[in-house]
């Protein structure tokens, strides 16, 4: 594989003096003492730092999680980290250079934000995300802990529940971030195989609670959009891993389709198929904590061709009808009428619309890129019905992080 970064290019390691509250827990475990201190601040120097990221998770404010993509020649010295009260604005570097992030998980992204316009802020109270530990040079390598086929095995989809186990690596994630995986071998063209990202399923304290693992939800692709045959080289890869097999991640990605931390906070969801994962994680993570009392309304819009077509339609049926308003949406039941999640969205528009005013609800739309308009147009007939601008209220929505789409 080759270098995310060109040779004279430096993704320089920085620490935030403005959140540090020099705890001196990045150089107690900085395996190579690449990190020192003084009386005013903790620097790490890049002529020791080999990206290890062994000193991010410990850190308790997120501080140690900074980087700058600089010419390796102007590298912030270890005296001028020593001397600044703020980090450093980011350095012009030649345009060509690949970014930090691989140019494929960028342009995924892209595409999967384009129907929001662009990047969208996160809530204000969510966590600190990680981005980028490994990279496609220096890949994390997880265990396969469990493979379980989540649709009958009548039904035409085969959508897996996949967890991976880190070990000791540092993969720190929060739900609605992505990791990618790097699937063996090479293409037709023998070139390495492209990235492919999937949403976390799990919540930020692992699939086994305080175990180092995060679970995925992997839908085999035996088809394209248009009913052609294809396999696709990633889905298939992972739904065939049996347990103790071993994987290459890079990651994690993702800033801004984050949940909300503070009480009283509701989730407005809507998914199909496998855009049902950050769903899962979201949902999980307020069971997890309910005894807190902590959470807003969770609202849950469905959609799939049939019930056992539905990833965790059983998980989510046993769920407390006054935790989570579940709405399904079933396309392809016989004798049934199609229904999509937008129909449903219009049925229970009252509904909808009282989230939509609420400033401490957010909004997740997670799915295939067909799903866009459909939602979009549902939301904007329930406002209409309900007194309500949906064309002015999304931008102001978008402002506050408050409305988050990740289509593909």
């Amino acid at each position: 594989m080759t270098p995310d970064i060109a040779p004279d290019v430096l993704r320089q390691h920085l620490i935030d003096p403005e959140i540090c509250i020099r705890c001196n827990t990045c150089e107690e475990t900085c395996p190579i003492d690449a990190i020192t201190h003084d009386d005013r601040n903790y620097v790490v120097d890049p002529g020791k730092c080999d990206s290890c990221n062994v000193c991010l998770a410990p850190c308790p404010t997120g501080a140690i999680d900074n980087w700058r993509q600089v010419a390796r020649a102007s590298a912030y010295t270890i005296a001028q980290q020593l001397a600044w009260d703020a980090l450093p604005p980011p350095q012009a570097v030649d345009a060509a250079t690949p970014a930090d992030i691989p140019q494929e998980v960028a342009r995924i992204t892209a595409v999967a934000t384009a129907g929001q316009g662009g990047a969208a802020a996160p809530p204000w109270s969510a966590a600190h995300p990680y981005v980028n530990l490994h990279t496609l040079a220096k890949p994390a390598v997880a265990t396969v802990s469990g493979n379980f086929r989540l649709t009958d095995d009548g039904a035409s989809s085969d959508i897996r529940h996949i967890v991976l186990d880190f070990g000791s690596t540092a993969f720190p994630v929060l739900e609605g971030q992505t990791i990618g995986i790097v699937p063996p071998g090479t293409d037709a063209h023998g070139r390495p195989h492209f990235v492919r990202l999937y949403s976390i399923a799990s919540p930020r304290d692992g699939e086994r609670p305080r175990y180092n693992n995060v679970a995925l939800t992997v839908k085999r692709v035996t088809e394209d959009h248009a009913g052609k045959a294809v396999r696709g080289v990633a889905s298939n890869y992972l739904c065939d891993l049996e347990k103790g097999a071993t994987v290459h991640v890079v990651g994690p990605f993702g800033t801004s389709f984050l949940m909300p931390n503070h009480p009283g906070s509701s989730l407005l969801m809507i998914c199909t198929g496998t855009g049902s994962a950050p769903m899962r994680a979201m949902t999980e993570r307020r069971r997890r904590r309910i005894a807190l009392k902590e959470g807003g309304q969770l609202m849950l819009f469905f959609g799939a061709r049939a019930p056992e077509e539905l990833p965790y339609f059983g998980p989510l049926m046993k769920l407390p009808r006054d935790f989570i308003d579940i709405n399904f949406a079933f396309s392809r039941v016989p004798g049934q009428p199609k229904q999509y999640v937008q129909d449903v969205i219009r049925t229970r528009g009252a509904d909808v619309v009282r989230l939509l005013r609420d400033e401490q609800c957010y909004v997740y739309v997670c799915g295939l890129k067909g799903m866009e308009d459909g939602v979009t147009e549902a939301f904007r007939d329930a406002c209409r019905a309900h007194g309500l601008d949906w064309d002015a209220l999304l931008p102001a929505m978008r402002a506050h992080g408050r409305y988050h789409l990740e289509t593909y």
